[in-house]
C-alpha cells in the first residue's frame, strides 16, 4: 500500500444554519485504505463526508481530494458517492438500469454510452446482486434492494474513492452480507473507502482505522473498537436497567 493521501482534511470547520457541526477536523485517508467515522447521532459523522464531495461548505480549513483542493478538483469520477438511503430515483418513475446508469455519466463523452459503459453498468448490478432486477421500476424495491442500487450506481464510474453515508442503516441482513461482500471486492481491486457507521456490523473484518467524533470533534482515530454496537462503541452512555434511578449514565469511554 502507498502512502499517497486520498482525502485530506485541515482544521476544517463548518456549520448547519448558523449551528456550528464541525470544530477544527483534521482527517488523512490514504490510498487503500478503509476508514470508519463512528459517533453517536449529531456528531458530525454526515456533514464531515459531505465536505469532502462539496454538499456542504467549510468555514475554515482545507479540504483536498488526491492532492487537489476539494474547489479546484475537477476529475469526479474518481469518487462513487452513496448517500444516506433516500428515493434512488428522486421520485422520478426510473428502472434500475436507468438509475444505476447515471453514475456512469462521468466517464461518458457528452452522455453517449458505449459498450463499455454498458458493460460497467452491468458488472455493478452483478456485483451487488441486482442483475435480474434491471428492467424493474426502482419503486418495486425492497429498502435493502434500493440501496444495492444506490451503491452500483457508486461503483459504475469505476471509482478510486469510495464514499458512503450509513450504507447499512435500515438494511436487511441479507442485503448487509451483499454489501459486505462488494465492499470487499472493491477493496480487493485497491479501492480506498471512507463509510460513516452507526456499528460496524459485517463490515468490521474491512475495517482498517475507525475515526471517532464528538460534538464535531475527532475523539479517537486508530484501531476499530472490537465490541460490535452502539452500547459497545468507546464512550456511549446509557442507565442500566439495575442501576438506581438517580445514579445517570454509565460513561464507559470516548464516545457520548
Amino acid at each position: 500500500m502507498t502512502t499517497e493521501p486520498v482525502i485530506t482534511l485541515r482544521g476544517v470547520r463548518a456549520e448547519l444554519g448558523s449551528r456550528p457541526v464541525l470544530r477544527g477536523i483534521d482527517l488523512t485517508v490514504r490510498r487503500g485504505e478503509v476508514v470508519a467515522l463512528l459517533g453517536a447521532n449529531g456528531s458530525g459523522k454526515s456533514t464531515a463526508v459531505r465536505t469532502v464531495i462539496g454538499q456542504v461548505p467549510v468555514t475554515a480549513g482545507e479540504v483536498e481530494l488526491f492532492g487537489t483542493e476539494r474547489r479546484r478538483f475537477r476529475d469526479w469520477a474518481r469518487v462513487g458517492y452513496v448517500p444516506q438511503r433516500t428515493t434512488a430515483a428522486g421520485g422520478v418513475p426510473a428502472t434500475v438500469t436507468e438509475v444505476v446508469s447515471s453514475g456512469r455519466l462521468a466517464r461518458t463523452r457528452f452522455g453517449l454510452f458505449r459498450k463499455g459503459d454498458r458493460e460497467a453498468v452491468r458488472r455493478s448490478l452483478e456485483l451487488v446482486g441486482m442483475a435480474d432486477r434491471a428492467k424493474d421500476s426502482v419503486d418495486a424495491l425492497s429498502g435493502g434492494q434500493h440501496q444495492r442500487v444506490l451503491i452500483a450506481r457508486a461503483l459504475a464510474s469505476e471509482p478510486d474513492l469510495l464514499i458512503m453515508d450509513e450504507p447499512m442503516a435500515g438494511v436487511d441482513l441479507a442485503s448487509q452480507e451483499v454489501l459486505a461482500e462488494t465492499l470487499r471486492t472493491q477493496v480487493d481491486r485497491g479501492a480506498t473507502v471512507l463509510l460513516v457507521l452507526h456499528e460496524l456490523g459485517p463490515l468490521e473484518p474491512l475495517i482498517d482505522r475507525a475515526v471517532v467524533l464528538r460534538d464535531g470533534c475527532v475523539l479517537h482515530d486508530g484501531p476499530p473498537p472490537e465490541a460490535v454496537g452502539q452500547h459497545a462503541l468507546p464512550g456511549h452512555d446509557h442507565v442500566h436497567p439495575h442501576a438506581p434511578a438517580d445514579a445517570g449514565p454509565i460513561r464507559t469511554g470516548l464516545l457520548s
